[in-house]
């Protein structure tokens, strides 16, 4: 165990807040250097019943495949619902020590949370370190510790692009912008062409997006932060030249800053008030769902560049599946978390049926995923510019231990200058002075770039 962070999770147990559920009422055991074929061997055909936390509609298929393989192995599944309620419910778990699932799906953001206070096993003496071929070298990244640990096993992922109404397009003589600059011009024109149509909408509250735009700019505001260290750099030059481009264009008028996932912008989808939505890999399917009125007027495309000819893209959403070390049968619980992510038959079945975008190479590559032609995108192959576009996430983008907190506090402070005409880029100092004021509260050093 990491002296450091054990004592990273000693001061948080005494601070109220987000990371204050390391006490439990019993101390996990700690994690073997290795665990042998034998005992894996063993662990999988004795009776044992695993508890699998998740929000994955229809997961019971993998389940199945899982047990089907191991037959001596049942596993519970518990819908847990999505976002704040699923790690409330783990966290009261956890510091009560009873009730805590063996596995439990987790989101990239949310990996660093559990594993400084030690709830997470290292999967690696299991097994899983020789997994590591199998993903996107920066999916990899998101799931791995400084040390190497390997927190969780990934199982979907939302590399970001741009969905864009063709018709729109055609219609007003708008090229597909490659560039951020291009991008605003188009804006400037469309909406001054027609005031009822904006290129897109900028939901100022939403901290994931803007997290996904940062990285795209190659922004790494917690990067290089290890234990109780933490370095804060939300005022570096890629983040005020993310912020001043879309408070800019807000504040001229040319994009909406609706907020998203809301009735109000439903409606909207479908009656053509945004051109583009930048999106992630997941956002796909989404919008066939929400505004399928605009069947076969969508096509999909990278997002725009920061530089001509660039080809960078940032990541927004996907989740992982997480065993806590509090588990007693960590062999089992290793082995169905690796399992349901690897099978082929498993991880084709997230794909195609709960349309969870995928993190291994081997999907990303093979044409029954790939070579899908959805009518709403015209026969478009989006899958393949999705995985294209996979290629180009950068692997150096690091969350902090409390990203929950970071959005909260983007939302205060940015979201709300954008979305009131206000400073944003004062209101970006702010950010940096929130979190950094939080970091210090849960007991980080915090450097500040």
């Amino acid at each position: 165990m990491n002296p450091r962070i054990r004592r990273r999770t000693g001061l948080a147990a005494a601070i109220a807040g987000p990371l204050a559920f390391g006490a439990c009422a019993r101390e996990p055991e700690p994690a073997p250097d290795h665990v042998s074929q034998a005992e894996i061997d063993e662990a999988m055909h004795t009776p044992t019943e695993l508890d699998f936390w998740t929000w994955v509609p229809g997961i019971e298929k993998q389940v199945a495949l899982f047990q089907e393989a191991y037959p001596d192995i049942k596993v519970d599944v518990t819908n847990s619902g999505q976002g704040a309620g699923h790690y409330a419910k783990l966290r009261t778990a956890l510091r009560a020590g009873r009730g805590a699932p063996d596995v439990a799906q987790l989101e990239y953001q949310m990996v660093p949370a559990f594993s400084i206070t030690d709830h997470l096993l290292d999967l690696r003496p299991y097994g899983a370190g020789d997994l590591e071929d199998q993903f996107v070298a920066w999916v990899w990244a998101q799931v791995s510790g400084v040390d190497g640990e390997v927190w969780a096993i990934p199982q979907d992922t939302g590399p970001m692009g741009m969905l864009y109404r063709a018709d729109i397009f055609e219609e007003h003589g708008i090229a597909v912008p490659e560039t951020w600059e291009a991008f605003a011009e188009a804006a400037r024109a469309l909406h001054e062409a027609d005031p009822e149509v904006y290129l897109t909408n900028f939901a100022p509250s939403q901290g994931a997006f803007f997290s996904g735009a940062l990285w795209q700019a190659g922004g790494d505001p917690f990067g290089g932060s290890a234990g109780e260290d933490l370095r804060v750099d939300l005022t570096s030059e890629q983040a005020r030249r993310v912020t001043e481009y879309w408070s800019g264009l807000a504040a001229e008028g040319v994009v909406s800053t609706d907020p998203d996932f809301s009735d109000q912008w439903y409606q909207a989808l479908n009656r053509g008030k945004y051109a583009t939505w930048i999106t992630a890999a997941w956002g796909p399917v989404f919008l066939q769902s929400t505004a399928a009125s605009t069947s076969g007027k969508w096509r999909a495309a990278p997002m725009p560049q920061w530089e001509a000819g660039d080809a960078v893209s940032g990541n927004w959403g996907g989740s992982t599946s997480a065993v806590f070390a509090v588990s007693e049968n960590r062999i089992a619980a290793a082995v169905f978390a690796q399992f349901i992510n690897t099978d082929p038959e498993s991880t084709m079945t997230m794909a195609t049926e709960q349309f969870l975008f995928p993190p291994t190479k081997a999907l990303l590559e093979d044409p029954a995923f790939t070579g899908q032609e959805p009518e709403f995108y015209g026969g478009q192959r989006v899958n393949e510019v999705f995985a294209q576009i996979s290629d180009t996430v950068s692997p150096d983008f690091q969350w902090p231990p409390f990203q929950d907190q970071v959005y909260a506090d983007y939302s205060d402070t940015v979201g709300t200058a954008i979305a009131e005409g206000g400073d944003a880029l004062g209101a970006l100092d702010q950010w940096q002075s929130r979190v950094t004021e939080y970091a210090e509260l849960q007991g980080f050093t915090v450097e500040e770039s």
